[in-house]
């Protein structure tokens, strides 16, 4: 019922209350008789449905649509009852005041699903890969690394990581996962946090935590594909494990099992399985130098927490790292992944500085055979000099572009042993690389000028097609066709070249 309609960004029972709201200040336009039955009719279906939406959960979006309804109803059935106790038709109000009005109302109307459209409940994008997406969530424990943010000797580093998987296709469907958290209270506490560290009021997004992916909870493993190639992501400074969620769908239903990271204290905020929120402690202080020293610290913490989830999912593999079962003296059943992770094909993602954390995560571990960097400015040591196969997505770099971010990014490039790949994406803006565009305003500044669905689109497409010459393809297949598709291709071999 409450389903979003993708072309007007409003569920049914909103657009009903948009119609009934129109109708209202509408219907002493037309004749005696259609008159009164219109004024019925949209009195019955704005009053119906606007019950349903203060029952369901009110979007702000939809707040001047009530109040322009509620304004109109006692002008239209007002004069419909007085004459009903007449005995005549119902009159017309004087012209122009009512044409005044009534245009007034009605603006005040449009105002409801233009602000939706510009603020949706995200629709995600159908994965268009052969298998179906399972996700689930794990929290897991580093006894060897303090945690650095706190003074507590006894706190160890703890990440909460999001697994989309190729999963089979059930007949029912299944539930489809809650986008930003597993529950209601977490993906409104998550969307909140987003919009304070934007700098935005929370009730802005508002309908992003209404919105369910592609994905459905724990649902079974895909019987074929064999093992999955793994791919790690790290999301943007303050970003969360959910932020590329389109993405993520689209790799699983290809055959990757990605692996999403929240990073305590740098994340917008993280939800502990032992109740606690934490929220992030990484604020800038303005002086360019002592911000890079900051940011290459935080990079090497997000660098350490990938290295140990990629650790952690080759025990889950080898079936060291299942659930417990419900009896106490089973011990650990076999995880239902166990056997079906090929954690020697092994991928480092990130946006922004996830990118950088990815870049040196791969310099440090050579169990990574990819990375992708999207969009991030590379922080920290430059070298060992990377060693695995890069693709660098980025925005057309202009006059507004940091001048340290392109020679940073080339030097990083040009050092590797193996050959790196720069794609620059027409019409991409910094948050284009992430499921932003499917829930912010379109202005191109912000979200890039690629379309709602577009951008995960575009995204996807060339991470695959880059993933699939460097991990699936064992005799080193070359991605540049593919990649060429999808914008302007710089190519970087060892040496320079």
């Amino acid at each position: 019922m409450n389903e979003i309609i993708p072309e007007l960004s409003l569920s049914l029972p909103e657009l009903l209350a948009v119609l009934g709201a129109v109708a209202l200040p509408l219907a002493h336009r037309l004749p005696p008789v259609a008159r009164s039955r219109t004024t019925v009719a949209a009195t019955a279906l704005f009053a119906s449905s606007a019950t349903v939406l203060l029952v369901a959960g009110l979007r702000w979006q939809l707040l001047p649509v009530l109040a322009a309804g509620a304004a109109a109803l006692p002008f239209a059935v007002l004069p419909l009852l007085r004459a009903r106790r007449a005995g005549t038709p119902a009159g017309r109000a004087r012209r122009w005041p009512a044409l005044l009005a009534s245009v007034a109302c009605v603006g005040l109307i449009a105002a409801g699903p233009l602000a939706a459209r510009a603020f949706p409940v995200p629709v995600f994008p159908r994965p268009t890969g052969e298998f179906a997406v399972g996700t689930r969530v794990l929290q897991w424990t580093d006894p060897d690394r303090p945690e650095t943010f706190t003074a507590d000797p006894d706190d160890h580093r703890t990440v909460v990581v999001q697994l989309w998987y190729p999963a089979r296709r059930s007949p029912d469907g299944g539930q489809r996962a809650r986008y930003l958290g597993r529950t209601e209270q977490e993906a409104r506490t998550v969307a909140e946090a987003l919009a304070r560290t934007a700098g935005l009021p929370g009730f802005l997004v508002d309908g992003v935590p209404r919105a369910r992916t592609a994905a459905v909870v724990d649902a079974p493993v895909a019987d074929g594909g064999g093992r999955f190639p793994v791919v790690l992501f790290s999301p943007g400074s303050s970003g969360v494990r959910t932020q590329n969620t389109a993405w993520a769908e689209e790799l699983a239903s290809h055959g990757y099992l990605v692996a999403a990271l929240d990073h305590p204290y740098d994340s917008a905020a993280v939800l502990l399985a032992d109740g606690r929120t934490v929220t992030t402690a990484t604020t800038s202080t303005g002086d360019r130098d002592q911000d890079e020293k900051l940011a290459a610290g935080w990079t090497a913490i997000r660098a350490a927490d990938l290295r140990f989830v990629l650790t952690r999912l080759t025990a889950l593999d080898r079936g060291a790292d299942g659930p417990l079962t419900d009896r106490p003296d089973a011990g650990r059943a076999a995880d239902p992944l166990a056997g079906r992770l090929d954690t020697g094909r092994a991928a480092v993602t990130g946006h922004s500085m996830g990118g950088a954390a990815a870049l040196q995560a791969a310099r440090q571990d050579r169990r990574f055979g990819a990375v992708v960097d999207l969009d991030g400015f590379p922080h920290g040591p430059a070298a060992p000099a990377l060693a695995a196969p890069v693709l660098a997505l980025t925005q057309a770099f202009t006059a507004d572009t940091d001048p340290r971010y392109p020679p940073r990014l080339t030097e990083a490039l040009d050092a590797g042993t193996a050959t790196a790949y720069r794609l620059t994406v027409p019409g991409a803006a910094h948050l284009t690389f992430t499921d932003s565009p499917l829930y912010l305003p379109p202005v191109p500044s912000i979200v890039g000028s690629l379309g709602r669905t577009g951008s995960p689109r575009t995204t996807a497409g060339a991470t695959l097609a880059f993933l699939d010459a460097t991990l699936k393809d064992r005799s080193g297949g070359d991605p540049v066709p593919a990649l060429s598709a999808y914008g302007e291709l710089t190519v970087h071999r060892r040496g320079g070249g």
